[in-house]
């Protein structure tokens, strides 16, 4: 069995909410508010989503989408958004720009600016993400495969759902652990190219599971 020098030591996460007293009643007040609000408000908006909706992919897979789509009714909007992928960008400020292009080209074909009728206005929101240990580690795939499935679902968004990424820490990040520490980089390409937002959390953890027993079938308990 093949054991690492350096042990992977599972992280999950839990988000601290703030209200940042800013809200959207049309779709231009959303895209001012998507062009001034700090970084952290787009990452909860989009990225963070996932952390609220473990068990269930929604159609309209971030705040924004969701907004236009169900409480404007701006379903063409809603749809735009739903298709921009988070994972897709290097920075929140790549993102940004692309949420602001798709609801100014919007905004530019319509005659009058959508706007909440019946629904609720758009609350702009941040989040600190706390970091807590486990206290479950790995030294062998079979101990990394067994970890994936017990711990909660806030470190299988802490450690590939961006939040690794995000931070560029390569000592949390398990797809690097993977590659360098057991020496299975075809496994850790394969991980690389699951997106995970074309899932939720549960589902991702499901698909990843599946990698996971396919390549111990294949290498044993490497």
């Amino acid at each position: 069995m093949r054991r690492a020098g350096r042990p992977f030591l599972f992280i999950t996460c839990h988000e601290l909410k703030e209200m940042l007293g800013r809200t959207a009643w049309d779709e231009r007040e959303l895209l001012d508010g998507i062009e001034e609000v700090p970084a952290d408000s787009l990452y909860y908006h989009t990225l963070s989503y996932f952390l609220r909706s473990k068990y269930l992919a929604s159609p309209y897979p971030n705040d924004f989408a969701t907004w236009a789509a169900i409480q404007v009714r701006d379903r063409v909007l809603g749809e735009r958004l739903a298709v921009v992928d988070p994972f897709d960008y290097e920075d929140i400020e790549s993102l940004r720009s692309e949420l602001i292009t798709i609801i100014d080209d919007h905004l530019a074909s319509l005659p009058t600016i959508p706007r909440v009728v019946y629904g609720e206005p758009f609350h702009f929101m941040r989040s600190t993400i706390i970091e807590i240990p486990t206290g479950i580690e790995a030294r062998s795939l079979r101990e990394f495969r067994d970890g994936v499935q017990a711990v909660d679902l806030g470190a299988i968004f802490y450690h590939f759902f961006g939040v690794v990424r995000r931070k560029n820490s390569r000592h949390v990040d398990p797809i690097v652990w993977l590659e360098e520490e057991l020496d299975l980089p075809d496994l850790a390409g394969r991980i690389r190219r699951m997106n995970p937002y074309v899932s939720s959390l549960d589902g991702f953890r499901t698909r990843l599971l599946a990698v996971l027993d396919h390549v111990l079938e294949e290498v044993g308990d490497a």
